[in-house]
């Protein structure tokens, strides 16, 4: 049972994403030129993060945004925030204030920022990594512009308008009794065993790719898919949609090409994980909301 005190890191936003007015060109170009305004940067992927951590916000957005791929995110607190991306430039700091901070992964500092700003951070990186995709029309070929302050791109060919997607994939904590089922992915570089992930495939409905996931990385099938919670993906454009399943059988047969180990691991054991020798997801991730939930519902 998911804990509503506790949200799940990279949600909380703050941000009114103003989508009804991303359209008043007028509106969006005084918002640019406004002193008050502030803007993040995005450079290759890395986010602008500064000591503490913290998310850095600079101001007067306008000279840079005549450079550089922009985007409106919304209002904070009745302030315009830009995200602004730098990723043509070669040494993307020479451009902006001293003191602003430097560029890094989002997802080795986002729990230890103040979950605004990682949802914040989190939200300029995916819109800009979209936008990035899809600087070509999926249709025609033709090159695409930037519309309604840079949320959406419409095909200077044939004129298809193209918003901003989100794929869903599912995160599923399988349990059987007092076992929670952990993977331990080829990706990962460490001892770190986590929960069953995958992306949902057309004409599935959420609880279908929850049991083909499950089957198709670990042999088993899974009964009780219920909902736990969701999570903005650190990844690009994923939305994480959490799940608990039970499990008809503990034996596992694991897809090699997913997976190098997957096994059994009773609640005491994931309450000490080093114990076993293991890791579990870092705190950024919604696999370790998910454990922890299951783990305290014995308490």
């Amino acid at each position: 049972m998911p804990s509503p005190a506790r949200p799940n890191p990279l949600t909380g936003s703050r941000l009114d994403r103003v989508s009804a007015r991303r359209a008043d060109t007028a509106w969006v170009e005084a918002l640019l030129h406004d002193p008050a305004s502030r803007f993040t940067a995005l450079w290759r992927g890395q986010s602008l993060i500064g000591e503490g951590p913290r998310a850095v916000l600079l101001p007067a957005p306008a000279p840079l945004a005549a450079r550089h791929p922009w985007a409106l995110l919304g209002l904070l607190d009745g302030q315009a925030v830009f995200v602004l991306d730098l990723g043509g430039l070669d040494a993307p700091l020479d451009g902006l204030p001293a003191g602003a901070g430097g560029f890094a992964e989002l997802r080795a500092s986002a729990g230890a920022l103040d979950p605004a700003e990682a949802s914040l951070l989190a939200h300029a990186r995916g819109l800009m990594l979209w936008r990035a995709r899809h600087r070509y029309c999926g249709i025609c070929g033709a090159p695409t512009r930037p519309a309604e302050a840079g949320t959406r791109v419409v095909c200077t060919g044939c004129g298809a308008e193209h918003f901003a997607r989100t794929d869903p994939a599912v995160i599923m904590l399988v349990t059987s009794g007092d076992r929670a089922l952990l993977g331990h992915a080829r990706r990962f570089s460490g001892p770190i065993y986590s929960t069953l992930a995958g992306f949902v495939e057309p004409g599935e409905s959420l609880e279908e790719a929850v049991a083909r996931e499950v089957r198709e990385e670990a042999g088993i099938e899974v009964t009780d898919v219920a909902y736990h919670s969701s999570q903005p993906g650190p990844a690009p454009a994923s939305l994480m949609l959490g799940f608990h399943a039970r499990a008809l059988s503990e034996d596992v047969t694991i897809d090699a090409e997913e997976l190098t180990d997957a096994r059994w691991f009773s609640r005491a054991e994931l309450a000490e994980p080093s114990g076993v020798g293991i890791e579990q997801p870092g705190p950024i991730s919604i696999a370790r909301r998910m454990i922890d939930d299951w783990l305290h519902l014995a308490e």
